[in-house]
């Protein structure tokens, strides 16, 4: 299980990436203030290099960027093809079950030196990452604004050291640090996050806890940071896993606790109980700025960092940008474990044009009727699987991976009655803006698997009249407009998913959003709705093109011929209770009854945040200077 290279530091990884043809050095003066971000985007969607700043502006460090945003440098940086990672790990955890010593020492001993965390080789004092210590003057590093509306700079490559004040266990999360002044940041410890638990622990104590922030290691550390490990598995271990040696740990200088004795920059500190600061707006991973809220506070002791260190950066926004690379690696890798608890499972896709969270798919060999529905139940309610909104399950043949084999297999196989589930009032991510209340909402499962023709459940569910809804739709070459004057531009998706552009949508621009106590409130019903509602009904049916099941209403700044956009235009922009219809809804006793065809409103709705757009001005600085950053025009 040897990799080719280990790599133990930032700089390690970058030199090979550099003799790999996979490194370019922009020399050129560059402003942290967006012009950074601009080109490290722009960069990236045109399949470029890892990038390092020399010249920030206003910082004497370096920065480097898209540091794994390729597949190519994420199997550079683990040696091997991610998939084949997963399957491995799967393989040692399957032999362990059941444990046996034999099994467990043949396993395990040469596993122990590359998987148990480690003090650095060397003493304390000569770990790389405390060579210099200096008090905290953030204002010396190149830390970036990456979206206009930000609320300022913030610390968006980030690995956050936490223990827990119980058990002593550790954890390693990524959470974006808002730069408040030269010694304090934001901790936007999201809901459903290790170093959250940790502080809510802390805090019921009445404790003060201690926090050590790295900036700049090893790839395999980074990606174990951002990996959705099971909760209390340190994330140490698995980057010792990945990397082929274990994580060279060293006590903190002003802290008590041990902090990566190999990273750029260690940002030692604390966090106090019942202390909390207004941090956001930030341009996030979905795509949109999520909203400000109060958030615990981050005081810096001291900054200790290697001779010569090297920040690091990423940009998050709308899909793609580097965490595509980097959540769908660890997916791959962790993906198979699923099998472990759910022997029925064949695979698990979290979609990156949805934000992953937003959209899941699920592929399971059936052994009873509606297994694959109580599959899903299970996962939607497991660690960060927790936060998906729309979860759907299909058979063992399809592509669980691939966007238009899930929607056919809607088409075959999804049936309102009986394969809709709603789950409304439940967790939902921090980022998710929705439901106009932070960290609650709905979700949504959608079974797709094949029926069974014989089951120990009767085979066969009997006819509900619903399917006449389906047979009903018309001609493939029939125009929705014909339905609604107000779609501006309408594709159908695979056959079944119909994508209709609303002419009087809110767009962001015409966003305004309503403030109070804490929530966004809507303002009655929405065009999108509307046209949507008129859709579906009963007696326009007829008229949507053959083998339409779900209709989804965008706003005008979806470009339909992007899939990518339509995904990230649906899935990114709908509240699973307040937003999904059907052509018929009805309750018995208790229970919501669903027929026919889906509607899902996915247009602009007052109070949402607006869009992660860079402004013109930046835009056209560095076109005009893409020749002098060093890229060919």
């Amino acid at each position: 299980m040897a990799k080719r290279n280990t790599f133990h530091s930032l700089q390690e990884f970058l030199r090979y990436l550099d003799n790999e043809g996979e490194l370019q050095r922009i020399i050129t003066p560059v402003n942290s203030d967006l012009e950074a971000a601009e080109i490290a985007v722009r960069s990236m969607r045109e399949g470029g290099k890892a990038l390092v700043f020399e010249n920030i502006i206003g910082s004497k460090y370096p920065l480097a960027m898209n540091i794994l945003s390729s597949d190519r440098r994420i199997e550079l940086a683990v040696g091997e093809d991610p998939n084949e990672l997963g399957e491995k790990l799967l393989h040692v955890a399957e032999e362990l079950m059941p444990p046996k010593p034999a099994k467990l020492y043949n396993l395990l001993k040469p596993l122990a030196s590359r998987i148990f965390g480690s003090r650095s080789s060397s003493s304390v004092e000569s770990a790389p990452s405390q060579r210099i210590v200096e008090p905290s003057e953030l204002s010396s590093l190149p830390i970036l604004k990456t979206w206009t509306d930000d609320a300022g700079k913030f610390i968006t490559l980030p690995q956050v050291f936490t223990y827990d004040p119980l058990t002593g266990k550790r954890n390693i999360g990524m959470y974006r640090m808002q730069v408040f002044d030269e010694s304090t940041t934001g901790m936007h410890w999201q809901i459903q996050k290790g170093g959250g638990f940790h502080y809510s622990a802390a805090e019921q104590m009445n404790k003060m806890l201690e926090v050590a922030v790295a900036v700049g290691t090893d790839p395999a550390l980074l990606l174990a940071t951002i990996a959705p490990l099971p909760e209390g598995l340190d994330e140490a271990m698995f980057a010792g896993f990945l990397r082929g040696a274990a994580t060279r740990m060293t006590r903190g200088k002003r802290i008590s606790i041990d902090v990566p004795a190999e990273a750029e920059f260690v940002m030692e500190g604390f966090v106090l109980p019942n202390e909390r600061r207004l941090e956001g707006p930030f341009g996030d991973h979905f795509g949109h700025y999520s909203h400000a809220g109060m958030f615990p506070i981050f005081h810096i002791k001291a900054i200790t960092h290697r001779a010569n260190a090297i920040f690091a950066a990423t940009v998050v926004g709308k899909p793609p940008m580097e965490d595509k690379w980097l959540g769908d690696a660890t997916q791959k890798i962790l993906g198979p474990l699923a099998r472990l608890m759910h022997p029925e499972v064949r695979d698990i896709w979290a979609f990156y044009e949805a934000g992953f969270h937003n959209f899941l798919s699920i592929s399971t060999k059936q052994r009873y009727g509606k297994e694959a529905m109580k599959s899903a139940i299970s996962l939607v309610a497991e660690g960060q699987l927790s936060l998906t909104k729309c979860a759907v399950v299909v058979g063992e043949k399809t592509n669980a991976r691939n966007f238009s084999e899930v929607l056919k297999a809607i088409k075959d196989n999804f049936d309102s009655y009986y394969d809709f589930l709603l789950l409304p009032n439940v967790p939902l991510d921090t980022l998710d803006f929705t439901s106009y209340t932070m960290n609650l909402g709905s979700k949504m499962i959608l079974d797709a698997s094949p029926k069974l023709e014989s089951s120990a459940s009767g085979g066969k569910y009997p006819p509900r009249g619903e399917n006449e809804f389906y047979s009903r739709t018309g001609r493939a070459t029939t125009n929705p407009s014909d339905v609604d004057m107000r779609i501006r531009e309408y594709k159908l998706v695979e056959d079944t998913l119909l994508v209709v552009k609303v002419d009087g949508a809110f767009t962001s621009e015409q966003n305004a959003a309503m403030h109070t106590e804490g929530e966004f409130i809507p303002a009655g019903k929405t065009i999108g709705r509307e046209v949507i509602e008129k859709l579906i009904a009963s007696e326009n049916i007829e008229k949507l093109p053959r083998g339409t099941k779900i209709v989804a209403a965008v706003s005008g700044d979806i470009n339909l011929s992007n899939i990518e956009e339509i995904i990230w235009g649906i899935f990114t922009r709908f509240d699973a209770a307040r937003d999904v219809i059907f052509s018929k809804m009805e309750m018995i006793g208790v229970a919501p009854s669903y027929h026919g065809i889906m509607g899902i409103d996915a247009t602009w709705k007052t109070g949402y945040p607006n869009p992660c757009i860079m402004p013109e001005a930046i835009t056209s600085k560095v076109t005009e200077r893409w020749s002098e950053y060093g890229f060919k025009s």
